[in-house]
């Protein structure tokens, strides 16, 4: 199995910052993808960032220039959203995901838990 931890999430005023943290671990060999979604009240899951195999890093256009995605998905396999001059829309619980070659050789996808963002206006 591949787990996923996420820490980081809670309450804070707008214009505010919050750093979100995943780590992955059990039985994986490598990460394809990992990255955050967001599910507010009522909407849909929604992808906000994600870093690839490679490097390459994808931030939505709804938080580009707030928020900022970092990590290491090849040795450590932790990923961190921090998020910055937060906005009471911002407010959903985080997920984050991991696309992962595991052990059996074959690709298996994970989430983690969710953690709540609230933002205050």
């Amino acid at each position: 199995q591949v787990q996923l931890v996420e820490s980081g999430g809670g309450l804070v005023q707008a214009g505010g910052s919050l750093r979100l943290s995943c780590a992955a671990s059990g039985s994986l060999i490598s990460i394809n993808f990992m990255g955050w979604y967001r599910q507010a009240p009522g909407k849909e899951r929604e992808l906000v960032a994600g870093i690839t195999s490679g490097g390459a890093i994808n931030v939505e256009d709804f938080v580009k220039g707030r928020f900022t995605i970092s990590g290491d998905t090849a040795k450590k396999n932790t990923v961190y959203l921090q998020m910055n001059s937060l906005k009471p829309e911002d407010t959903a619980v985080y997920y984050c995901y991991a696309d992962v070659l595991t052990t059996r050789l074959n690709n298996y996808s994970a989430w983690g838990q969710g953690t709540q963002v609230t933002v205050s206006s």
